[in-house]
Formats: structure tokens, sequence, C-alpha cells
């Protein structure tokens, strides 16, 4: 993982790592090098160190799910895998890293991620801790109950009801300051609201349509999303909040992906599998304040 306080102690190793990186073509990684991109830039650090470290949900059918093998698949690991080839990582170099809604901003801060790829809304607050580049998908807030409810179709009807979301996640937060008779119930991932909602202690699990699509595709007609998405969740790939030049590289890295195909073969492989296609996203190319 390339950190500030590693650039130093890069040298030789870094050299080799360099070398062993480009001599390989598997992971689909460009035949790029550091001197490739602005001398001091993150881009030229990681391209020299051959080796990136990622965040990503672990949890999240779609977007971003462990397999078997250990390592996360979904849309967003897609994403990630695109960003790491035209640094010249292999897919082999990437370290993946589960972040879960409550440590995605103290990884970034902390630098124990380079990036972060993990349903990431972009908002005014998070935008105060950390940089984002994209959207590269644009969510919406939605609803998921058992198969046989039938009191439950939007929002509105959430008064009494135990609300199921995830802690520090911008769906719990809608809830809290907006639908202040429902009774949130917060866990540390979404996959810890399933079981509570198999067993009647939750009614209704709340993030973005997209992650409950996913559960309702894996739970064989056991879950269903109802109503209409009544929020819009953007996702961005999260970053340190002062490397513009970075984020102002991915940005440009995504709009040649929306124009070539290759975001939406990526999406096609992943969640386009149960998910229609979606809009191309407009970058928001904002300015760190």
């Amino acid at each position: 993982m390339f950190t500030k306080t590693k650039v130093a102690a890069l040298g030789a190793a870094a050299a080799i790592a360099l070398a062993a990186c480009s001599s390989g073509d598997d992971g689909g990684a460009e035949d790029v090098s550091a001197g490739d991109f602005p001398e001091g830039s993150t881009m030229a650090a990681l391209a020299e160190a051959g080796s990136i470290t990622i965040g990503t949900k672990f949890d999240q059918p779609l977007f971003g799910l462990q397999a078997p093998s250990g390592d996360p698949e979904g849309f967003d690991v897609e994403i990630g895998k695109i960003i790491a080839a035209e640094l010249g990582i292999d897919e082999g170099n990437i370290d993946w890293v589960e972040t879960v809604s409550a440590n995605r901003e103290p990884f970034i801060e902390g630098g124990q991620v380079d990036i972060v790829v993990a349903t990431y809304t972009i908002n005014d607050d998070r935008k105060e801790v950390v940089s984002f580049a994209g959207p590269y998908y644009n969510a919406g807030q939605a609803l998921m109950t058992l198969s046989e409810t039938t009191d439950i179709e939007s929002p509105d009807d959430l008064a009494g009801k135990n609300v199921c979301s995830v802690e520090g996640s911008t769906p719990a937060a809608n809830i809290a300051e907006n639908y202040t008779d429902a009774e949130l119930v917060l866990f540390g991932a979404y996959t810890d609201c399933l079981q509570p909602l198999r067993d009647g202690q939750v009614d209704v699990v709340t993030t973005d349509n997209v992650i409950l699509a996913g559960y309702v595709a894996e739970s064989d007609g056991e879950f269903q999303v109802v109503g209409e998405p009544f929020t819009e969740e953007p996702y961005g790939i999260g970053l340190a909040r002062e490397d513009d030049e970075f984020r102002s590289w991915i940005n440009d890295l995504l709009e040649e992906i929306f124009d070539d195909g290759r975001w939406l073969d990526a999406w096609n492989e992943t969640a386009g599998t149960v998910l229609p296609e979606p809009e191309v996203p407009s970058v928001d190319r904002y300015e760190v304040g």
C-alpha cells in the first residue's frame, strides 16, 4: 500500500516490484511506469510500487461480495481493477481491504487504503473529510421487507416500524432525520439485518436499491423491494481530501471508460446480471473548499 510516509522507502524494492508487475499481463494491467505520470504524484508512486490497496465491501452481492477465494467480486471491484490496470498494476497486486460504512473515512485518512470503491455515496459532510472522484453510478435509497409484508410500501409507512440499517450510512441518517417515528435499529453491516428481518425482530431493511436488489436475488423469493427509491445516492471513489491531482486523473479515467465501453462491460458482468442497464452518470469535478 502506498502512503505518503512510505515514499522514501520505495527505492530498489519498489523497482523490483515494478519489474515483476510489468512482466506479466494476466491481470490486464497497462504497460505503464512511474515515468508516465507527473513526478511526485500519487499515480507515479503507485505505479512505481506496483501495488495498490483498495477498500471495498465484502457483504454486498453484485457490488462487493467476498468470493470463496477470499477476494471480493462485483461492480465496485471491477471499477477498482480498471483503476489499478491503468496504473500498470496487475489484479494479483491489489490488496483488497474490507471497508464497512463506518470506517471508510478513517481508513482513507489513516492511510490504510489508497482508494475506497464501496457503494460510497458522495455527500457534503463526507467531502469535509475525504475527496471523491465520480460519480460512477447513481443509486437511490429503498426498502426491503419479507415477501408477505403488505403494510409497508413507502417511507411514509415506517411510523412505529423497526427499521434496520447500518451505522455510519447515509440511509440510516436519512431515516433518523426525516422519519423520526420509525424505530431505527443499527448494525455494522447490512448482512446483519437479514436474520432479524427473517425472525420478525425488524420489519424492514433500508439501504440503496441496488444493494437490496442483490439480497432479493439471493433470497429465493424470501425478500422483496417495495415502492420506489426515495433519495439520490451518487457513488464515488473515495481518496485523500487534498489529492486533487489523483482525483482529476481518476475522473478523466471514468469519463474514458464511460465512452469506450469498459464501464458498461463491468456492469453487465456483475450487477447487470440482475439489474437493468443504468444511465451513464456525469462526473462532478467539484472544487475542494
